[in-house]
């Protein structure tokens, strides 16, 4: 890892305010177990779960959720699952793309490159996207509980604070 890296992950915030969305027609509190495990990835690595909210994937009720959140100043990250695939009720992709003032392609294209090692083509049918909104980072990930995993150990969790401090530069 260069030096610079190293030093800007050192001067990132250590704590940041997240938003996690569950973007689902099915999931209940009970049953969001995507929802709650990207929630307990953030809290084990310092981060503080200020909202959290479960969705229909439908893009008048994302859209209005997403730019409120951002627009709170306490909110540093927004964390979406579910929604990514193809499937003709998959529209988080489209929402999401349409609301980022910056995309950030390479967090997809890592997801589906990593995901390829565990699933093979099949990765080609997520639609993990994400970038800022503002200078809010938002990231979206499959509503699998393996997706999640590997997003949040293997991207998320790692990189969040070097992706706020320099949204916020």
């Amino acid at each position: 890892m260069s030096e610079s890296v190293c030093q800007h992950r050192a001067q990132a915030p250590a704590a940041l305010g997240c938003a996690v969305i569950t973007v689902s027609d099915t999931r209940t509190p009970e049953t969001d177990t995507g929802g709650k495990a990207v929630a307990d990835y953030l809290t084990a690595a310092g981060h503080a779960v200020l909202a959290k909210e479960i969705i229909p994937d439908e893009p008048d009720r994302m859209r209005p959720l997403v730019t409120s959140l951002a627009e709170r100043s306490d909110i540093d990250v927004i964390l979406l699952t579910g929604g990514t695939g193809i499937g003709s009720r998959d529209q988080t992709f489209e929402t999401i793309s349409g609301l980022l003032t910056k995309p950030l392609p390479g967090y997809g294209e890592i997801f589906r490159w990593l995901s390829f090692e565990d699933v093979g083509p099949a990765a080609m049918l997520s639609r993990a996207t994400g970038g800022l909104v503002g200078q809010t980072v938002v990231l979206t990930m499959p509503g699998s509980p393996a997706a999640v995993r590997l997003a949040m150990e293997k991207l998320i969790v790692p990189e969040v604070g070097h992706l706020v401090r320099e949204a916020r530069r």
